[in-house]
């Protein structure tokens, strides 16, 4: 049941919502704003879940943090499996909790499905081990072809969009254990809650050259000892872990497939692909608020955005 925005004597506080692709500097302006509003900090960065996985996903420090609370940080380990439906229940606790105590929640992420599943009115269906284990052993004997033929004979919509193995397995068990086709479940663009989205606008040609630079960065700072770190805590048994982007690379260099420069240039290519996409999700988003990630005025015009209450359309 979503909120409404009408005349309430103690309305509900806006959820703010500071989204865009990696690298745009979304970190940095949750924390100023979380400084200039009272407010604590919710990741939805589905990477910065997991324990030990700091350079690599450029998760902020304490230090950073200037003291400002931080939620679903750290929170996983690297064999387990990340899933939407369960940090929707946890986010929309911690903005009760943050709410409750007169803070203001700020939700801060690039991962765009948990944002939605945070923000907006969303159905997540259940999930079985058994279904889920035989329809990976028909992947791993049939092949993803096979799959998504399948796929295709009952939800066209979901065959469409979705091209890797995990996706195209999530659709096949929705339907086996609902009846209901995968993309049945999309959300609507409604808020759950009255929100306010603030997105960060980039020049692209900027931010190439920004994502390869910090690339660079976290391998100097160590990024291959902390995915030999995370290997011997099992990061490949991690379903989501393991695919992140640089440690999928660097494991390569662990087994001796491939050079630290190679694995880089490889994470950088990767990286780049993956802010495309984010942007692509957020621009068909057209409740977000752009403001230029460059602008000297960017606090200030977000706090400004962020003190207005939003409605749940």
């Amino acid at each position: 049941m979503s909120a409404t925005s009408g005349g309430s004597a103690d309305p509900t506080p806006s959820v703010i919502a500071v989204v865009g692709p990696t690298g745009s500097g979304k970190s940095d302006l949750g924390v100023n704003l979380a400084l200039a509003l009272d407010g604590e900090v919710i990741n939805a960065d589905a990477m910065q879940f997991y324990r030990g996985m700091d350079i690599g996903t450029a998760k902020i420090n304490v230090a950073e943090r200037r003291g400002v609370p931080h939620h679903l940080l750290d929170t996983m380990d690297v064999t387990q499996e990340a899933s939407v439906s369960a940090f929707q229940t946890e986010c929309r606790a911690a903005i009760r909790d943050i709410h409750g105590r007169g803070k203001r929640a700020i939700l801060v992420g690039g991962s765009g499905l948990y944002v939605r599943a945070a923000l907006d009115v969303l159905e997540i269906p259940g999930t079985d081990p058994t279904v889920r284990q035989r329809l990976e052993q028909e992947w791993e004997t049939s092949g993803l072809h096979a799959l998504q033929e399948r796929l295709q004979g009952i939800d066209p919509v979901s065959a469409g969009r979705l091209s890797d193995a995990r996706r195209v397995i999530r659709a096949l068990e929705v339907f086996e254990l609902t009846g209901r086709t995968f993309s049945s479940f999309m959300p609507q663009r409604e808020y759950f809650q009255p929100a306010v989205q603030i997105g960060l606008d980039v020049d692209r040609a900027v931010l190439r050259e920004r994502l390869a630079e910090r690339v660079h960065r976290m391998v100097g700072a160590g990024l291959l000892d902390e995915v030999e770190r995370l290997d011997a805590a099992g990061l490949r048994r991690g379903k989501t872990a393991s695919r992140a982007l640089g440690y999928a690379q660097f494991l390569r260099v662990l087994d001796g497939e491939t050079d630290t420069a190679t694995a880089a240039e490889e994470t950088i290519v990767a990286t780049r692909q993956f802010a495309r996409r984010q942007l692509t999700w957020f621009r068909a988003d057209p409740r977000i608020h752009w403001l230029d990630w460059q602008d000297p005025d960017l606090v200030a015009k977000a706090a400004e955005i962020s003190a207005k209450r939003a409605s749940v359309i």
